[in-house]
């Protein structure tokens, strides 16, 4: 399926800005690298805050980046909807993340009128998506409100 964003990357970070400032508190370090049609790579620059004992980033840092580029990924493609939500999150942990810069690419599987699914690959900035270089992988269904209640 082709999908076409209806939402900038400006327009994305315009619209975080403004109803979700509380995702960089203590400082951005979520950031819309792209949007391109069907898929959005969001960029994660963890520091001690998100860390575990032995400098590993921690699951629900994982969990949160994973939701948080499926949201825009959403977002991109159906516009400035703030009462999209989580209805299902399914995350594996492939690998041992260390302190470094993270991508997660999402990709829109299936958008519908009320539901849209999507699956998210997390890997180091330094590496390409897919593979071996994956730390993590998740899939998640987003509700999608009715064009009435936005």
């Amino acid at each position: 399926m082709n999908y076409t964003p209806v939402m900038t990357v400006d327009d994305i970070n315009q619209f975080i800005e403004t109803h979700f400032p509380q995702i960089n508190d203590g400082g951005q370090c979520y950031f819309v690298e792209s949007i391109e049609p069907g898929v959005t790579i969001m960029r994660l620059e963890p520091d001690n805050r998100h860390l575990r004992p032995g400098n590993t980033v921690s699951g629900p840092t994982l969990f949160a980046l994973a939701d948080f580029a499926a949201y825009v990924v959403i977002l991109a493609h159906i516009g400035p909807v703030a009462l999209a939500v989580t209805t299902n999150l399914n995350i594996n942990f492939l690998r041992k993340p260390t302190l470094q810069p993270l991508l997660c690419k999402c990709r829109i599987m299936k958008l519908g009128k009320r539901l849209c699914v999507v699956e998210a690959d997390i890997y180091p900035a330094n590496e390409d998506a897919g593979g071996d270089a994956s730390v993590a992988h998740a899939t998640a269904t987003y509700s999608i409100p009715p064009t009435n209640m936005r």
